[in-house]
């Protein structure tokens, strides 16, 4: 018997939604066959089997919302024709042996977590009752219980075993075991090597994982502070909750309530697909990241008459050229000559990450929620090129046939906001990129300009840009310098022939 499990498709993807199942219980399956379909990261994909066999038990339903490496289907293989396996019966056999962790399986679920801080009912949460409360609204996506989701089990200490019990691989894994701190593995070497027991140390990860550099503040604090030591697991009782003013997470908001007499004057639909991987990805943003922005007005003129110049070439290329393409541009250019801008954080590793690489995400609203599909190497790329895959990327974004290769990698986001007549916004930065421009109207405004020496009051066509960035890695001062030289850009388009 082998577990089907949802796969890694996207280093930013932590879950699926099941859409649609494609076989059924009993049915044989080949080597490729599409088995089912999952929404991933906002984009809609069908798995195939890794392997052949006898689909014995579906182990989630549609609308289920599975972690990566959760169990999807049970499978009896079939080798030369013959399902290798025993006769079938209304009960899985337990696992003699689960399968031996890896060395680095302690890490890799280290990276799943560092990289959500959402992971629905089958997070790894040292505090169940905050990781609740703060995320209320969000654990509810889809169908609670065992078959729903499925993580990797923690290891465990081994117990003694008076009978025979079902397997609990892939099940979901709610709590620790009692006394069970999480630690990256660099903290669990760096608590030994100071003589640190990890138990005491606080730890500032998701789910309240301890990191390195928990350990060095633990070990640096005044040798007065009280120090609660942790009890043996046998003997240790639950904590009270604490009510004091720096608990994290927060407590959660009101939960809403229909006001009486007003229940036949709402419409109610599941929090899923686009709009669940939005609200998820836009918090965990918003909690993990010092976001802040800056503001400057652009003159269109020079932009406005360039693309009118180029627009009936580009036309007999069978493309059609719009503005976006210079904004990429000038935004890729601007980009290396400021890498701060163009950085990530690796929280796994504590370092910052600068890319001699340009992938910008470019967001586009569907009629299902906005997606964001990346243009690789824009700094590369000459305007009618990416003119055209800008047309070709919002298409299936459209269409929704987007791959999740489409989806992910974006070094930093334009967003064109204006299309839809907004004068100015502000958009939230999605890490681990570490900023997003935001592109509105152009609006005819009454501005002071210099002709012949003397200022004189003109009417040019103006657009407000907006740049949100993460203080973490970009100061104040060359967010400013980055949004000035797209200015310098845009202001006289020619100079975007010049590159650097």
């Amino acid at each position: 018997m082998r577990d089907l499990t949802l796969p890694t498709l996207a280093e930013s993807v932590v879950e699926g939604e099941i859409l649609a199942w494609l076989v059924e219980e009993g049915d044989i399956i080949e080597e490729g066959q599409p088995v089912l379909e999952v929404m991933t990261d906002k984009v809609t994909v069908e798995l195939p089997a890794p392997f052949g066999g006898k689909v014995v038990k579906r182990m989630v339903s549609v609308g289920d919302i599975v972690p990566v490496h959760g169990v999807l289907a049970q499978v009896e293989e079939i080798l030369d024709g013959v399902v290798a396996s025993k006769p079938e019966t209304t009960q899985l056999a337990p696992s003699p042996i689960p399968d031996a962790p890896t060395q680095d399986s302690e890490a890799e679920i280290e990276l799943d977590a560092e990289r959500s801080i959402i992971e629905g009912s089958a997070a790894h949460q040292s505090d169940p009752n905050k990781a609740k409360a703060a995320f209320a609204g969000f654990s509810k996506g889809g169908k609670s219980g065992a078959t729903a989701v499925a993580t990797k089990p923690a290891p465990a200490a081994p117990q003694p075993v008076a009978a025979a019990q079902p397997t609990t691989k892939g099940l979901s894994e709610t709590t620790p075991a009692p006394g069970q701190v999480r630690a990256v593995p660099s903290a669990r070497r760096l608590a030994r090597e100071l003589g640190i027991s990890i138990a005491e140390v606080l730890g500032s990860g998701p789910n309240g994982r301890i990191r390195s550099g928990d350990v060095h503040a633990h070990a640096s604090a005044p040798a007065s502070a009280p120090v609660q030591v942790q009890a043996p697991a046998q003997m240790q009782a639950p904590l009270p909750a604490k009510t004091s003013s720096t608990d994290w997470p927060p407590p959660a908001p009101p939960v809403y309530r229909t006001p009486a007499g007003y229940e036949s004057r709402e419409t109610r639909t599941p929090l899923r697909g686009v709009r669940r991987a939005t609200s998820q990805g836009l918090l965990a943003a918003t909690l993990h990241s010092a976001q802040t922005h800056t503001i400057e007005e652009l003159d269109c003129t020079g932009l406005m008459a360039l693309r009118d110049e180029l627009k009936a070439d580009a036309q007999k290329q069978g493309v059609k050229l719009s503005y976006l393409p210079f904004f990429l541009k000038a935004a890729s250019l601007t980009l290396r000559e400021f890498p701060a801008v163009n950085s990530s954080l690796d929280t796994a590793s504590g370092e910052v990450v600068y890319k001699d690489f340009v992938h910008l995400g470019m967001a586009v609203n569907t009629e299902g929620g906005l997606v964001v599909p990346v243009i690789r190497d824009v700094d590369r790329k000459g305007l009618l090129t990416l003119a055209r895959e800008i047309s070709e990327l919002a298409e299936k974004a459209r269409s929704n046939t987007l791959k999740p290769a489409e989806m992910s990698d974006a070094t930093f986001t334009v967003s064109n906001i204006g299309s839809v007549g907004s004068m100015m916004g502000v958009p939230i930065v999605s890490p681990p990129a570490a900023g997003i421009m935001s592109v509105h109207s152009i609006v005819k405004r009454a501005v002071v300009v210099e002709e012949n020496g003397a200022d004189v009051i003109a009417i040019r066509p103006m657009m407000y840009l907006t740049l949100s960035f993460d203080h973490r890695l970009v100061d104040g001062a060359d967010a400013a310098r980055f949004l000035k030289k797209v200015l310098w850009l845009l202001e006289k388009p020619s100079r975007l022939v010049l590159g650097d």
